[in-house]
């Protein structure tokens, strides 16, 4: 008997999705459980899982297609239960897990021919990679997307830690290929370039137009929402964490026989969720439709994490009752998670506050646009020593810039001055924040 799988409901405010990958194929059999269809939502990718074991006798939906949910999928022979793997078979199916883990950034390209409903033909298979390729230092999503757009990783240096290719790198091996082949006169449209890209050409010269991604459309309407909507303050201030760099430094090596990495990050966090404690309007939120402040009883820390598919902003759970090894060891956690591509929609949901760390690139000021419907943000930027004036002597001292943005219709000017104080209070003398709870 032939039953109906659809896209099941992935969370509130979730309307839609779009189709990164097909996994299966027309004729395959499937257990329950196993991935039929990997998805991108507006932050978060995810695998859809087959609600029974069966036979996949058709499917209708295909790679880049954007579906609504409870949208049918495909449909599932229940009668044909799934035998025992042989052994190549099992071999396959493994590959193929390995190429769609959770930690794949999924690359949206243009859809393939899929059979015409009713239609016993299967769509075309992958190649696989070539086995040389295999000692190559790079995750599942970027050798699929390498071997979607033709380039052999081998060929290809890494720009990421230990010399891991990254999505970049790949993007660049393209550009590189297409200058070549222009160089030598090639006239052919775009053949093997990134499928989400087409080459055009302007008044003044060659362009290459990219598709966004839904994730960067999702950043965009978001940014929109709040710099239209929010009167946006930002405060400037600097504090001296020369005394938290050296309990930092002694204490290093201590996490790292931990495997956690000590980095001026968790006492920001920290300080940030004790002050948002004494200062509860700027971990509130506003609701214009009732003229109502919510005021939330929970310090969520949200983490602004700079990933391969754009800036995604998961959240710290009660920072304010967590101490610093803790946080150290969760900030870890959700980081991995985030540049890997193996958290979900719920890791997004629920911070009552953000903290974005420009320091860990560079910079000193920025104005953050705040996280609506949060009502304020903390932006770090990049600690450099400075000739400071202490006790009426020049020193240098370690100084860490900050910049507040913060809702104007709720946060007055006092108020974010005093949240502020209160961080810079508690990251000059980190002590306290060690006698924390």
């Amino acid at each position: 008997m032939e039953k109906e799988v659809k896209l099941p409901e992935l969370g509130s405010g979730i309307k839609s999705a779009d189709v990164v990958e097909v996994l299966v194929r027309v004729g395959d059999v499937v257990e329950q459980d196993q991935g039929l269809l990997e998805i991108e939502t507006d932050k978060a990718t995810a695998t859809v899982p087959s609600p029974l074991s069966g036979r996949v006798s058709r499917i209708v939906v295909e790679r880049g297609q954007t579906l609504a949910i409870d949208a049918l999928l495909m449909m599932i022979d229940a009668k044909e239960a799934a035998p025992v793997v042989a052994p190549a078979r099992a071999a396959s199916l493994a590959s193929v897990a390995a190429a769609i883990a959770p930690q794949a950034t999924p690359v949206a390209s243009s859809p393939p021919a899929t059979p015409a409903a009713g239609s016993s033909a299967a769509p075309e298979r992958r190649e696989p990679e070539p086995a040389e390729s295999a000692s190559v230092a790079a995750g599942p999503a970027i050798r699929k997307f390498a071997r979607e757009v033709g380039i052999d990783l081998r060929t290809v240096r890494g720009s990421g830690e230990h010399g891991r290719i990254t999505r970049d790198d790949v993007l660049n091996a393209v550009r590189q290929a297409s200058r070549l082949a222009s160089s030598r006169g090639k006239t052919d449209s775009g053949a093997g370039t990134n499928p989400t890209e087409t080459l055009l050409t302007d008044d003044w010269g060659q362009i290459r137009v990219e598709k966004m991604s839904k994730i960067r459309r999702t950043i965009a309407a978001k940014m929109l929402e709040s710099s239209t909507t929010v009167p946006r303050v930002t405060n400037f201030d600097d504090v001296d964490v020369t005394e938290l760099e050296r309990i930092r430094q002694s204490s290093k090596e201590d996490y790292a026989e931990r495997g956690i990495k000590l980095t001026s990050l968790p006492f920001v966090i920290k300080a940030i969720a004790m002050s948002l404690k004494a200062h509860p309007i700027l971990n509130a939120s506003l609701d214009p439709a009732t003229d109502s402040i919510i005021y939330k009883e929970y310090v969520h820390v949200g983490v602004a994490i700079d990933s391969e598919r754009g800036l995604v902003v998961p959240s710290l759970r009660n920072a304010d009752q967590l101490a610093i090894p803790e946080i150290a060891r969760q900030l870890q956690k959700i980081t991995e998670r985030v540049r890997g591509g193996s958290y979900t929609v719920d890791d997004l949901r629920g911070s009552t506050f953000t903290v974005s760390n420009l320091g860990a690139i560079g910079g000193t000021y920025s104005t953050p646009i705040v996280n609506t419907p949060e009502v304020a943000i903390l932006l770090l930027g990049r600690a450099r020593k400075l000739p400071v004036v202490v006790d009426d002597e020049i020193a240098i001292r370690l100084m860490m810039p900050l910049s507040l943005s913060y809702d104007h219709r709720l946060v007055d000017g006092g108020a974010a001055a005093r949240f502020l104080n209160d961080v810079i209070g508690f990251l000059k003398a980190p002590g306290r924040l060690l006698l924390a709870p």
